[in-house]
């Protein structure tokens, strides 16, 4: 795993905080919700290859 993930991982929770705090303040606590869970899908749809490479690293080491 190298540091640029992390770093798009951070990115994209700094700018999801933002924009959620952002709508909270202005009354739209709808849609700051819809944000925070966009945000979660998205960086959940960029760890996706990483689990595969660490499903295959385990099937490997452990011989399944």
């Amino acid at each position: 795993m190298d540091i640029g993930l992390i770093l798009k991982v951070a990115g994209v929770g700094i700018l999801v905080s933002a924009a959620a705090q952002i709508l909270q303040k202005s009354g739209r606590d709808e849609q700051s919700t819809l944000v925070v869970i966009a945000g979660i899908i998205v960086v959940l749809i960029m760890l996706v290859g990483e689990i595969e490479k660490l499903f295959e690293l385990v099937i490997s080491v452990f011989g399944f």
